[in-house]
């Protein structure tokens, strides 16, 4: 492997842990009524009215307002990426089918290996600069450099390649065939362009003003504070954005953004909580959750002992009680991940992700003992309760079979980082938050994936991650992520815990909620009923 491919795969695994720590911390914080992923308790949204000032709360303020250092979730600055530089390509949430916006189309004639973007013809950037083909190529080449330190480069760097055929039209070549890359794109950084102009003066100067094509503009960022956004007089698509202004603060607490908007003090907020979103829907507010499979997992980490022996990664998930884990952990209110995609997803197959044998668990620990192999692991935790209080919660529950013994490890956020990054632990928290399947679940699960915590390299599972990912339709997708789950469900390299909540609350007047992806809503469509 050369240098580059080394430096490259260093800072997809680096992006990759902090992606994970980040959704996990998310996740750990998830307690509330269970319910069905999807829109709950929506407000008729009626004819648009212009003007006003809408405040939205979301959960993370930016290091930088630099496309490579937001990321397009739920979890953290959707609102802003979508606001300052709008977006290539949206999907639908329940179809997951691409919808264009500022492209008009990203196509492929060989299934996969080689795409062609085609652009709006005459979009440009606030700064009056053109927003065409040289401008996306500037700022997709940009993702793929690892000094950069992108979350978006486990995307980017799959494009090993791209080509200028004119003003509206880029060539892109994949490193190998993805013909559901676009699904995957719409997540990062890919999707919002920035004036190549604007970025290459620098950071410092680039956040006093950032320059896109969205429906806003900065006016003003104080930080650790607010961001106060305007209108995009010369948006390309009028009359849209409704909205005069925007005003976000970013309160970490979700107890805090659920007070703030039942008090009138906020019009939408990113959240993740289902307790969060019970409390909202209780004092009579609107909220919206974007329908995802996978979640939270317990990964076992199969290159050392114990759990190199499968037999002891089976009794463990034989053995665990996931309502109880629910109730001890989530007061019962989590979503648990009983399938592997919901209900509503084209890909869903009614394969059981866990089933609790307390006595096969058992003669499993025995048969291990027996050998000189007594099931000995650490629970590495993260240093927040929830995470704290799922491991011991495991350790109570294995506490009551015999040859199997459980401590838990609290270490700091640094540590975990580290020990995740160099695959130094016996079992910890990580996630797999499923839309389209394939970045997430090949991600996870491949055994070429540098995001592969659990070290899982299995032949027919990695051929059925190939097989969804260079599938060209439905019905073959669905039959290779059967097998995935299968296949899942036999090596048992995780035990899965909870469903994730990507979603928003909304205030009484707030109009025009329209989602995307992970969690992230379109600006441009929001409006104030008067």
């Amino acid at each position: 492997m050369s240098e580059a491919m080394m430096a490259r795969s260093r800072s997809f695994l680096t992006a990759t842990v902090a992606a994970t720590i980040s959704a996990t911390l998310i996740l750990s914080g998830c307690s509330g009524s269970a319910s069905d992923t999807g829109d709950r308790n929506a407000t008729t949204a009626g004819e648009p009215v212009l003007g006003g000032i809408a405040r939205i709360l979301q959960p993370a303020e930016p290091r930088s307002l630099d496309p490579a250092a937001l990321t397009n979730s739920w979890a953290h600055q959707p609102v802003i990426g979508n606001a300052l530089y709008g977006t290539l390509m949206i999907n639908d949430t329940v179809t997951l089918e691409i919808e264009y916006t500022m492209a008009t189309d990203f196509s492929t004639t060989d299934d996969g290996t080689n795409f062609v973007l085609t652009l709006q013809p005459g979009l440009t950037f606030t700064d009056g600069n053109p927003l065409d083909a040289a401008a996306v190529k500037f700022n997709w080449d940009r993702l793929r450099d690892p000094a950069l330190g992108s979350t978006s480069i486990r995307q980017a760097a799959q494009v090993t390649s791209t080509e200028v055929i004119d003003a509206t039209t880029l060539k892109v070549a994949l490193v190998s065939a993805n013909p559901n890359f676009a699904q995957g794109l719409i997540n990062t950084g890919m999707n919002w362009i920035a004036s190549p102009t604007a970025l290459q003066k620098g950071q410092g100067e680039f956040d006093k003003a950032p320059i896109g094509a969205g429906p806003f503009t900065l006016a003003k960022w104080t930080r650790q504070d607010t961001i106060e956004l305007e209108k995009n007089p010369r948006y390309w698509d009028a009359p849209k954005p409704y909205l005069d202004g925007i005003t976000i603060r970013m309160p970490a607490d979700s107890t805090q953004r659920v007070n703030t908007i039942t008090t009138d003090g906020a019009d939408l907020s990113s959240e993740a909580s289902w307790m969060t979103l019970s409390k909202a829907e209780e004092a009579g507010f609107s909220t919206e959750v974007v329908p995802t499979g996978g979640g939270q997992f317990i990964a076992m980490n199969i290159r050392r002992a114990p759990f190199n022996d499968e037999r002891a990664r089976q009794a463990v998930v034989l053995a665990a009680d996931t309502d109880a884990l629910n109730s001890s952990v989530y007061s019962g209110k989590g979503q648990i991940a009983q399938t592997l995609f919901p209900e509503s997803s084209p890909f869903y197959t009614n394969i059981s992700l866990h089933t609790q044998n307390k006595e096969k668990a058992q003669k499993l620990f025995d048969e291990l003992a027996a050998e000189g192999k007594p099931v000995t692991f650490t629970f590495l935790s993260y240093p927040t309760t929830e995470s704290k209080s799922l491991g011991e919660s495991l350790q109570a529950q294995l506490s009551a079979f015999k040859n199997v013994q459980v401590q838990v490890e609290v270490a700091d956020y640094a540590a975990v980082t580290a020990r995740a990054g160099s695959r130094d632990f016996d079992t910890m928290i990580s996630t797999a938050v499923i839309a389209d399947p394939d970045y997430a679940l090949w991600t996870a699960f491949h055994g070429l994936s540098p995001g592969n915590f659990t070290g899982i390299n299995d032949p027919e599972l990695n051929a059925a991650l190939d097989a969804g990912r260079t599938s060209t339709t439905v019905e073959g997708r669905k039959r290779a992520y059967e097998t995935v789950q299968d296949r899942l469900v036999a090596l048992t390299p995780v035990l899965w815990t909870i469903r994730p909540a990507p979603s928003v609350m909304a205030g009484k007047n707030l109009r025009g909620i329209e989602m995307y992806a992970l969690g992230s809503p379109l600006p441009e469509e929001l409006w104030l009923q008067k």
